[in-house]
């Protein structure tokens, strides 16, 4: 697989999506991935099965068959025995992980988890997300003010955006219970707070993700935060409103401005839908202004310039097929395409095109009939 500066893995469940990103994960950060595990007392005894266990799951050694599965990276293949033995030597972070499981990042009482809070059996990239966010918070994010919406942390205009779309006009804010701190929802001039337990679904889901949004865009001039390159967002569409995962979209585009690669895994057409019409829109030389249209975003001069990164980035589809044990690339995302893969984009607009086709027939037979 090649990468786009924005890359997109769709296909039905358990066909490697997750597998795929936490192996691109160790592949960009072995080094702080081995450091980390070490630091909370994690020892795999340079035993690959062993390894994967603490790194992908518990019981997940079952999925590396020794005969059939093989890792290439950059042309070379990497000997799975051998990489898992830690080597010396400092190395930066290149990626951030934002896994599928975030809402495990917040305990019951509404705050954040740390590393060591987790079984050895729960995977890395669960554990990793919660321990930087637990970190951001304790650095002092929202003490004296609230953490949505914040002057400085994301662009104006997707906190207006966001404020419709997911908070409805709430501020998130950090309250106190005794010594515990904990996350709640409250309205402006109202004494009542909202605890974690009672939120809805989607906001519950979102906030996680919206932390790890703030972790990668420091309140500064910065654009990125220190050695990080890659963003991998899996399910960016969990819980959410489709007017949500449009704001969510938003800042995807967003990330690419400032110039990180992001990689996702979607069921989310509307993702495919952005992908798509970006595409049509560079063939046909459009403004950026088309771009912040559809997002339903205002035309302000910053987010224009995020509308004219967004059409200077390639972007990458890749279907992988249960069927085919494959990854194929449909990036061309014609639904015109003789192959089904691609037409259907992925699985994602095959049910929508049949409810057409036989609606269509029901009206056409039944008109046949003079009803």
């Amino acid at each position: 697989m090649r990468f786009g500066d924005l890359t997109v893995l769709v296909g039905p469940q358990a066909t490697g999506k997750s597998v795929f990103l936490e192996f691109l994960k160790l592949l960009l950060d072995s080094g702080p991935v081995f450091r980390s595990l070490k630091k909370y007392g994690l020892d795999w005894g340079k035993k690959p099965d062993e390894f994967l266990d603490l790194y992908l799951g518990e019981d997940m050694r079952y999925i590396w068959r020794d005969k059939h599965s093989r890792i290439r990276w950059r042309g070379k293949q990497v000997d799975l025995g051998d990489f898992v033995r830690p080597k010396r030597g400092a190395q930066d972070e290149k990626a951030f992980f934002i896994p599928a499981q975030r809402v495990l990042a917040l305990s019951r009482d509404g705050w954040l988890r740390p590393f060591g809070d987790y079984r050895a059996g729960d995977p890395y990239v669960v554990r990793d997300f919660s321990e930087k966010l637990r970190a951001l918070m304790e650095s002092g994010l929202g003490r004296g003010d609230a953490i949505f919406p914040q002057v400085g942390r994301l662009k104006f205009e997707i906190r207006e955006l966001l404020d419709e779309s997911v908070f409805s006009g709430f501020r998130l804010q950090v309250a106190r219970q005794g010594p515990q701190k904990h996350l709640v929802l409250s309205e402006k001039g109202q004494e009542a707070k909202l605890p974690f337990m009672v939120w809805s679904a989607g906001q519950r889901e979102f906030v996680p993700l919206l932390l790890g949004i703030y972790w990668l865009m420091p309140p500064t001039k910065v654009s990125k935060r220190g050695s990080i390159e890659w963003v991998i967002i899996e399910e960016l569409e969990m819980g959410l409103h489709p007017r949500a995962i449009v704001t969510m979209l938003a800042i995807v585009l967003d990330l690419l401005w400032r110039g990180y690669r992001v990689c996702l895994s979607t069921h989310s057409p509307q993702v495919l839908d952005l992908v798509w019409a970006l595409r049509v829109f560079r063939e046909h030389k459009a403004e950026p202004k088309s771009v912040l249209k559809l997002l339903g975003a205002r035309q302000s001069q910053s987010m224009l310039q995020v509308g004219e990164a967004a059409l200077r980035k390639s972007a990458r589809v890749y279907y992988f097929d249960r069927t085919t044990r494959t990854a194929r690339d449909i990036s061309n995302l014609d639904p015109g395409s003789t192959e089904a893969g691609e037409a259907g984009w992925g699985g994602l607009t095959e049910f929508s095109s049949q409810v057409a086709e036989e609606v269509a027939s029901v009206v056409a037979e039944r008109s046949g009939d003079g009803l």
